[in-house]
């Protein structure tokens, strides 16, 4: 594989905005105000974990949707993991604000992902604006979408409670190392790709940047 195709170039996505991917994952980005609200204010903890339980349904259902109906978009490839950071920020948040989750981990899982942001001019320079999602990073995800209801559930007494917490710091474990694991991934596949392509003149990046922001208008 090139390092083009690496930079996922080689899969065609369309430009289409509205469509029922695209809406399940803004639905999903609607349900983290009205998270941090419900633990953070009357901590309705049951009404809380109903909306992770339904924010990880959603999240395996509009990629399962996209696939099956043909609905990849360049949009949707943006807007699910925007979707998806967004709301394992706002979880990590209000856990560590109700002293649910130590802050140490409340720190480690956006540090990585400013990190990971920071990659993102130097693929610029060479006229890529990402890379494409790897299995790990996928991986990660799952762990840490499952760990977070988890140890909410944990947060109470009993054996239910008890069970809820060991299996919950076991998938944020796996989560993080992943998470980790994951990025480190992608920072040396942007350094490969930095030493195997030239940097591109400033107006073609220009025009590139251009022509992404067009497709995404379209549909």
């Amino acid at each position: 594989m090139s390092s083009a195709e690496a930079a996922g170039q080689d899969a065609p996505v369309g430009t289409r905005v509205l469509t029922l991917p695209n809406l399940l994952s803004l639905l999903r980005l609607a349900g983290v105000p009205v998270f941090l609200w419900l633990v953070l204010g009357p901590e309705a903890d049951e009404w809380a974990l109903a909306l992770l339980v339904a924010s990880g349904v959603t999240d395996w259902a509009d990629g399962w949707l996209a696939r099956r109906l043909g609905q990849t978009s360049v949009v949707g490839q943006v807007l699910d993991p925007v979707a998806d950071r967004l709301y394992i920020l706002a979880v990590v948040a209000g856990l560590g604000l109700r002293e649910i989750i130590p802050w140490w981990l409340v720190v480690a899982l956006p540090l990585r992902d400013a990190l990971m942001w920071g990659l993102v001019p130097l693929l610029r320079t060479r006229g890529f604006s990402s890379l494409p999602v790897h299995f790990l990073g996928k991986a990660a995800t799952f762990n840490l979408l499952y760990a977070f209801p988890l140890l909410l559930l944990g947060d109470g007494e009993g054996l239910v409670a008890d069970l809820a917490r060991v299996f919950g710091w076991a998938f944020a474990f796996w989560g993080l190392g992943l998470y980790w694991w994951a990025g480190l991934l992608y920072t040396w596949q942007v350094r490969t790709l930095l030493r195997s392509t030239d940097r591109l003149p400033r107006a073609e990046r220009r025009a590139l940047a251009a022509e992404r922001r067009r497709g995404g208008r379209r549909g």
